[in-house]
C-alpha cells in the first residue's frame, strides 16, 4: 500500500501493534515505509530506531535515533530512546548522558526514572539506584502496584511493629529479595510476606508468617507498616557490601522425601529456557542439543526445563544435583539462595541488572558463576567457555 498523509497515522498504529506482538522485522520494515514518507517525523525514525535495536542492528538504529533527538531535542522521549540504545550495547556512560538529558527534560517521568534506576544498580551504584527504582510502581508493564494502604514503610525502626510485605514482578524476583524478610523480623518486626501459591511452602521455611497470595480480593491484616519487597533494600540502604547474601531458603522434609532419587548422583541440572514470551526469546537457547558441549565434557544432564511442581519441589531436585546450570530464570535465583552451585548464561543483550555489568560472580549469591555472551547472539563462545570450566573443576 502506498503511504499517503491520509492513512500514515493508521500505519503508525500498525508498526506499533506488530512490534508489541513480537513481529518485529515486519515492524521495522513497516517503520522504514513511514520514514521514507514522512522522513522529517522524529516520531517515525525514533520507533524505527526502537525496532531496529531489538534486530541487532545498532548501527542503523544508533543513526536513526541520533536523528530523532538532532529532529526534537526537547523531547524527552527521544533522548530516551538513544540511551536504550547505549544501554543494550554496553555503552554505559552514553546512556546515562543520554538519560539525564532525558530526565531533565521530563524529571517526572517514570519510565525515564526506572531506565535510569535499573542502569545505576547494574553497575554496581545502589545509592543512586535503589531510589530511582522506586519509579517501577508507576511504570507500565512492571507488576509493581502499591498497596492501597497508609504507612508505607520507608526505614522507620520497626521493634514491636507488624510489617506486611506485598510481593510483585516475577518469582526470580520474589526469590532473590526474600532474604529481607527474616532480616526484618531479626530487627523486631512481627513480618507477614505474602507470597504466590507456588512459593508459600518454600517461604514457609523463612521463619516468618508466610500469606498465600490470592488471585482475587484478599482480606489483609491491618499492620503498622507495609512494603513492596523489591522496596525493602533501598530503605536499608543495602550496597554491594552489605548485602546479606549467606543461603537463606531450604528444601522441605516433605519435597525432599517425595523426590529422593530423582536425579541420578553426580548430575547436573539444566535450564534451556525460560518463559515464551515476546520480550524473553534472547534469553533462551534454541534447545537441549545446544548443552551439546556440557555433555560432551562428561557431564550427566538432567532437562529441568519443564515444570515439576511448585518451587519446594524444585527446589527438592536441585538439592540432589552438583550442579545446575541456567539460563536467565527464577531457577538461578532459586539456586543461589538454597546455596547450590548454579552456573547461570547470560545474553549479551539485555542483561538483566541483577547479575551486574561485567562480573562472572554475584555478590547476592556466592554459590553462583556466570558466564556471558562473548557477543551478541553468541551462545556458542559462553557455551564453550561453561564446558571448559566444567572439565576442569568437575572431571579432571
Amino acid at each position: 500500500m502506498r503511504l499517503t498523509q491520509d492513512n500514515i497515522q493508521a500505519e503508525f498504529m500498525r508498526a506499533g501493534g506488530l512490534q508489541q506482538a513480537g513481529r518485529v522485522a515486519e515492524a521495522a520494515a513497516l517503520w522504514a515505509e513511514i520514514v521514507a514518507a514522512s522522513p522529517g517525523s522524529p516520531e517515525a525514525r525514533a520507533n524505527l530506531g526502537g525496532a531496529l535495536v531489538e534486530l541487532g542492528r545498532f548501527a542503523e538504529a544508533q543513526a536513526e535515533l541520533r536523528r530523532a533527538v538532532a529532529m526534537a531535542p526537547d523531547a524527552a522521549w527521544a533522548h530516551a530512546g538513544l540511551g536504550r540504545l547505549h544501554l543494550l550495547t554496553h555503552s554505559w556512560a552514553a546512556a546515562e548522558a543520554a538519560y539525564a538529558a532525558a530526565l531533565a527534560l521530563a524529571p517526572d517521568d517514570p519510565k525515564i526514572r526506572l531506565a535510569l534506576g535499573q542502569l545505576c544498580l547494574m553497575l554496581g551504584d545502589y545509592a543512586r539506584g535503589w531510589p530511582l527504582y522506586e519509579a517501577r510502581s508507576e511504570a507500565p508493564s512492571q507488576n509493581a502496584p502499591r498497596l492501597n494502604l497508609p504507612n508505607e514503610w520507608r526505614g522507620e525502626p520497626l521493634a514491636g511493629k507488624r510489617l506486611l510485605i506485598w510481593p510483585e514482578q516475577g518469582y526470580g524476583d520474589q526469590l532473590q529479595f526474600a532474604r529481607f524478610a527474616p532480616v526484618l523480623q531479626a530487627a523486631g518486626a512481627a513480618v507477614t510476606l505474602v507470597a504466590p501459591p507456588e512459593l508459600t511452602a518454600l517461604f514457609a521455611g523463612l521463619g516468618v508468617e508466610v500469606m498465600e497470595q490470592q488471585a482475587g480480593p484478599m482480606t489483609l491484616p491491618t499492620p503498622d507498616y507495609w512494603s513492596l519487597l523489591l522496596s525493602i533494600p533501598g530503605r536499608l540502604g543495602t550496597t554491594l557490601e552489605t548485602i546479606p547474601a549467606a543461603p537463606y531458603l531450604t528444601v522441605p522434609q516433605d519435597r525432599r522425601a517425595r523426590w529422593a532419587g530423582h536425579a541420578p548422583p553426580g548430575a547436573v541440572g539444566v535450564v534451556w529456557r525460560g518463559r515464551a514470551t515476546a520480550g524473553n526469546t534472547h534469553r533462551s537457547l534454541a534447545s537441549l542439543a545446544a548443552l551439546a558441549p556440557l555433555a560432551a565434557a562428561g557431564a550427566t544432564l538432567v532437562d529441568l526445563s519443564e515444570p515439576l511442581g511448585d518451587f519446594a519441589d524444585l527446589a527438592a531436585v536441585i538439592d540432589q544435583l552438583d550442579l545446575l546450570v541456567t539460563v536467565d530464570t527464577a531457577a538461578a535465583h532459586l539456586a543461589g539462595a538454597l546455596g547450590k552451585p548454579c552456573w547461570v548464561l547470560l545474553p549479551w543483550f539485555r542483561s538483566d541488572w541483577r547479575w551486574l555489568a561485567g562480573r562472572d560472580d554475584s555478590p547476592w549469591y556466592p554459590s553462583v558463576r556466570l558466564f556471558r555472551q562473548p557477543a551478541f547472539g553468541d551462545w556458542d563462545g559462553a557455551i564453550s567457555a561453561l564446558a571448559a570450566a566444567y572439565a576442569a573443576q568437575f572431571r579432571s
